[in-house]
């Protein structure tokens, strides 16, 4: 299991595949590597020496020890684990969950090979409250692990003041220590504040790791690890794929080939990239790709100052589910769109399809075969007809899924959008315009001081519904 590779395949963004005005030629591609090349060595030492410090996560032995240590202290008390987040905070966790444990993991009380999760990234009163409902009686074998590096979002603050106040109710201010898990900055932030106050158990956010890029860390790894999953091989999975993304060699380098097609395609006018799963395994995946993509590459600003407005929109598609729903629109649609299949060689598990009734022997095409080839069929089909519409298509090819390729695979987008950004001449790890619709959440919910009561102010006009317009 620990020699199975994803590959890259890119043979369908070529000319000879989708023609010569959407495809890339011999000619294009030499160029686009000789680029790119000259950034790989540049990335490789802004992701292990300090700059930014995902790429060091994959050989932190001491972070899965820590990690080890905590499931082994709460697991066995605990029978629902909470995770309180949001972004970066939640979709790594998600993700994880999806791919790596069965689609009835929390319904099976036999089975499963830890507690519930559940993971809360939303402040909607139905949707919580219906959970507070069903968890009250059951708090006693309930942790939450609320993740926050400053503990000031708005969402997450809010989730964990409601839930901490449930927990001091019922079991006392001393009881808290027994029932959260604050995962935040080490040293300092509100959640800090709370965590030491109350003596809590902590987890890190670590330095240096944007939430987009934190699934490899405490923030993703613990409740992987309360659930089952083996973060060994995810981890060993990542430092599988370093050893590949940071080849200096283009032509073997998946990241950098992945990296320099989206950037052509992007500069061609295809400024939407679709990200299309034939697994509902990996549809978490897509999700948390579309904000390290989206968060990552959006970006007003180039690194010299100049207004730039850059952005390729990612959208995340299912297969099969979503030929039905959207490939009119990309077939005859503009041709703006560059497609990233997600293929499954093997699906782990084998499910016959028999024979139809004597009365629809039309059917009987599909007797005697495998749903996950059926399943692939599909992908082929759909990538088929997207070429025929001269549209370019990448496939990651999963070998199965599990949690060393599933390791390999987060690791291969991050350092995707690293040379992304590089190539695009933008700051990769910031995300100015975040700011401002947290801090209009802030005044709309009446935070003290002159800024927040002057926007508060300004926002008002502008978001009241005026009745002149409501028909």
């Amino acid at each position: 299991m620990l020699k199975s590779q994803i590959k890259l395949y890119y043979k369908n963004i070529t000319a000879e595949a989708v023609g010569s005005e959407h495809g890339i030629d011999r000619q294009q591609f030499e160029s686009l590597a000789k680029k790119t090349a000259a950034l790989i060595p540049g990335i490789k030492e802004e992701i292990t020496g300090g700059a930014t410090r995902y790429g060091l996560l994959p050989d932190n032995a001491q972070m899965a020890k820590n990690i080890k240590k905590m499931v082994r202290q709460f697991k066995d008390k605990c029978k629902n684990l909470v995770v309180l987040g949001i972004g970066g905070s939640a979709l790594g966790n998600i993700a994880l969950q999806t791919a790596l444990n069965p689609y009835t993991y929390n319904l099976d009380d036999k089975g499963r090979k830890g507690p519930r999760l559940f993971v809360f990234d939303n402040v909607d009163p139905a949707q919580l409250g219906s959970f507070l409902d069903f968890i009250k009686p059951q708090l006693s074998k309930t942790i939450f692990n609320v993740i926050s590096k400053s503990g000031q979002t708005a969402e997450t603050a809010s989730q964990f003041l409601i839930i901490r106040k449930i927990l001091v109710d019922k079991f006392g201010p001393k009881g808290l220590k027994n029932h959260v898990i604050a995962t935040t900055d080490l040293q300092k932030g509100t959640l800090r504040k709370i965590a030491a106050e109350a003596d809590l158990p902590t987890l890190e956010v670590p330095d240096g790791v944007g939430g987009r890029f934190s699934v490899l860390s405490d923030v993703g790894l613990f409740s992987a690890a309360m659930c089952g999953i083996n973060i060994d091989h995810l981890l060993a999975g990542a430092r599988d794929m370093h050893t590949r993304v940071t080849n200096p060699d283009f032509f073997k380098n998946p990241a950098a080939i992945c990296a320099a097609i989206n950037w052509h395609y992007y500069n061609q006018g295809k400024k939407i990239s679709v990200m299309f799963p034939y697994s509902y395994a990996l549809y978490g995946l897509a999700d948390w790709y579309r904000q390290l993509w989206a968060e990552s590459l959006g970006k007003k600003s180039s690194l010299d100052g100049s207004e730039v407005f850059i952005g390729p929109t990612p959208v995340k598609a299912l297969g099969t589910t979503d030929q039905h729903s959207q490939v009119q629109l990309y077939r005859e649609g503009p041709n703006d769109k560059v497609f990233t299949f997600l293929e499954v060689q093997n699906h782990g598990k084998k499910l016959r399809i028999p024979s139809p009734p004597a009365c629809a022997r039309e059917l009987d095409y599909l007797a005697g075969k495998d749903m996950g080839e059926l399943l692939n069929a599909e992908k082929k089909a759909t990538e088929y007809a997207l070429l025929a519409s001269n549209r370019p298509c990448l496939t990651v090819l999963f070998p199965q899924v599990n949690a060393y390729t599933v390791g390999q695979f987060i690791y291969l987008y991050e350092v995707t959008t690293s040379i992304a950004g590089a190539l695009f001449g933008i700051n990769t790890y910031d995300q100015p315009a975040v700011e401002l619709g947290k801090v209009a959440t802030f005044a709309l919910m009446g935070k003290t001081g002159d800024e927040y009561e002057k926007m508060a102010r300004q926002i008002k006009p502008l978001t009241e519904v005026d009745g002149e317009f409501l028909v």
